[in-house]
């Protein structure tokens, strides 16, 4: 059966029929009411199922009264939301800048296994964001989950500010000076010390993983999807809640890289966490305000249910089914809680047969056995969905690079501007600060010049917004390489070749901010219009595990930085013959910029495989709108039914 065969019976034409033939007709219609009821003769509703899809409900699940719904949500719970996101942010990117230097000059660890450590916990805390995303779509809901994982979150910031502060879990510190640390001949952390400091920071990160994927999606669920100006709102929403991120980061990297240097490490993260716990209390607060959806069950239970249904019945025809069309409940009813249903869609037409009636499932058949058509659209959205956070993860890799290579860089500059000297490890707040001014003036002044050109009322249709963040990420790393050719011959030319950590006081490190602008105007536009192009397309019960892609794309960033890293080290450089690597310690006997131009090719293939993928993407309003306009097929394969 061809997918436009699965639509209701052709009408009959108004003939005299005899009795008999009455009889005959209205046993036939009642039997196929039993399996089918057309939508626009809905006289019963058999079956179960769940009503109302994505209505908002309160913290006790009870669906929210008109009067109830305008007391609450809106931009007041959002901010509450932010103020949370905003201390996670700082938590995060206050990790990451300060725990390589704390576990090299604290804990004498080497410096390259330091930043590995780092690495794996950036990587892990956003691949495992899945989990969060699961646990919030399928039992918790997104409050408790970010509620249980902040805590989680506070009490791991807590334990390494406790390993920073009491000198039993740190090694002996007496004669480690500088030298001393460059030649390894201060005492190492005893196993046990390093196994605390590693409890804690990987419970920090399985604290971030929980929040990550909910936070975003939480937010949003505060706006009235039936409000006219839901679009609208939706689309500032998420360019405020990535401003947040933004300063959080910036505080991140001025602020409490200057506690650190004033007053020591323990007091770094001592901030981090009392800003964290400052954060629970708001969010907790806001309580009263906030909406929230149903969990829907567990996500990964309906996928393994219609892939196993599918598999069970992938030599049956379609014209093998006893009833006209695909099984669905009956009426507004979805079989999935906390969604609405789903249009069939034409695609990936093997998972069809999950949804397939035959005689061997029985009247009362198991869901391994028979799913609906909102199941069977929910895997395949998910299906559709990879492609595009998955050609996000070079950007990821680029700006996990850009953390450690530009530092490296920016290590061999003069870093005053005037009489103010900028610690080195202050450089990556530049990119936030590009984010935070293209944001402050993305609606007054990007949104109005391109919707001249795009006649989008947004300016860019979001992933319009990717491309540009993918194209713009391009250009900053091609100049990364070029300024670092010109950075490397200065050096070999006035003699610093083997001097990688004397500033070159008449080359400014301000020439890094072309490339840190760059790279901040390609992250706010490809990450703010993924999160917002998840969250609109992804299922309704499964928008925290479709906001998770964005942070399983950032995990993947990370590691695939290591691995390339470790490819380019064995394949450039050589021991035996003293031969350095692209990447060698010494920058300037190295050659990064031969790596960043290694990086623009494969950041050219990968925008036009994102090209490739944005093309052949069809957005599901679009989907919906065309089923509608085809008249041989009823607006709902989803209103078929079974016993």
């Amino acid at each position: 059966m061809d997918a436009k065969e699965i639509k209701s019976p052709e009408p009959q034409p108004d003939t005299p029929v005899s009795a008999e033939a009455n009889t005959a007709a209205s046993h036939r219609r009642k039997r196929l009411g039993m399996y089918f009821l057309e939508s626009d003769d809905r006289r019963t509703a058999l079956g179960g199922g769940y009503t109302g899809g994505a209505t908002p409900v309160n913290i006790h699940g009870k669906p929210l009264s008109q009067l109830s719904v305008s007391k609450t949500g809106g931009w007041l719970a959002a901010f509450f939301i932010f103020g949370n996101e905003m201390a996670e942010r700082m938590a995060y990117f206050g990790l990451s800048v300060n725990m390589v230097a704390f576990m090299f000059y604290v804990m004498h660890r080497p410096f390259e296994s330091s930043a590995n450590a780092v690495n794996n916990f950036l990587g892990i805390s956003q691949a495992s964001s899945v989990l969060g995303g699961f646990l919030a779509d399928a039992y918790l809901g997104r409050y408790w989950t970010i509620a249980i994982f902040t805590t989680i979150y506070l009490a791991g910031l807590t334990g390494i500010t406790l390993c920073a502060t009491m000198s039993v879990l740190m090694p002996n510190q007496d004669k480690c000076d500088q030298i001393a640390l460059l030649l390894g001949n201060c005492e190492p952390a005893k196993p046990w010390q390093m196994l605390y400091l590693y409890a804690f920071l990987y419970v920090t990160a399985f604290g971030a993983a929980g929040i990550r994927p909910c936070v975003s999606s939480f937010g949003a669920d505060q706006f009235d999807e039936r409000s006219r100006d839901y679009k609208d709102h939706l689309d500032r929403f998420f360019n405020f809640f990535y401003l947040s991120v933004t300063v959080g980061a910036i505080v991140a990297f001025t602020a409490v890289v200057y506690i650190q240097i004033k007053h020591g490490w323990g007091s770094a993260f001592g901030s981090l966490a009392i800003a964290m716990g400052m954060s629970n209390l708001v969010f907790f607060l806001g309580t009263p305000l906030y909406r929230h959806r149903l969990p829907g069950g567990s996500p990964l239970t309906r996928v393994a249910q219609v892939l196993v249904a599918a598999f069970r019945k992938r030599k049956a025809s379609f014209q093998s089914s006893e009833m006209v069309g695909l099984y669905e409940l009956p009426g507004k009813r979805s079989a999935v809680k906390g969604s609405s249903k789903i249009p069939h869609t034409d695609d990936f037409r093997c998972l069809d047969k999950a949804a397939l009636k035959l005689k061997e499932d029985g009247v009362d058949p198991s869901p391994w056995r028979l799913c609906t058509v909102t199941q069977v659209e929910e895997i395949k959205i998910l299906l559709k969905l990879v492609p595009i956070p998955a050609c996000t993860i070079m950007l990821n890799l680029i700006l996990t690079e850009f953390l450690t290579l530009s530092v490296q860089q920016a290590y061999t500059l003069n870093t005053h501007m005037g009489r103010l000297k900028l610690p080195v490890t202050c450089m990556p707040v530049f990119p936030g600060l590009s984010i935070f001014l293209l944001l402050s003036l993305y609606y007054s002044v990007f949104v109005p010049l391109s919707r001249r050109i795009t006649g989008h009322p947004h300016g860019a249709s979001q992933l319009q917004r990717v491309g540009i963040g993918l194209a713009v990420s391009i250009m900053s790393v091609a100049w990364a390489g070029l300024f670092e050719k010109y950075r490397r011959h200065y050096a070999i030319e006035h003699g610093y070749e083997a001097s990688f950590l004397t500033p070159m006081q008449d080359l400014s490190a301000y020439w890094l901010l072309i490339q840190y602008c760059l790279i901040g105007i390609a992250e706010v536009f490809c990450i703010v219009g993924l999160l917002e192009f998840l969250y609109e397309e992804a299922p309704d019960a499964m928008r925290s595990i479709g906001s998770a892609y964005a942070a399983v794309a950032g995990g993947f960033g990370c590691f695939a930085a290591t691995i390339l890293n470790n490819i380019v080290k064995s394949l450039t450089g050589n021991e035996e013959k003293r031969k350095p690597s692209w990447l060698s310690q010494n920058i300037n006997t190295g050659h990064f910029d031969y790596f960043y131009w290694l990086l623009t090719v494969m950041s050219v293939v990968n925008f036009c495989a994102f090209l490739y993928a944005a093309h052949r993407y069809q957005y599901r309003a679009k989907q919906v709108n065309e089923i509608r306009e085809q008249p041989n097929v009823q607006l709902s394969t989803r209103e078929h039914t079974g016993p």
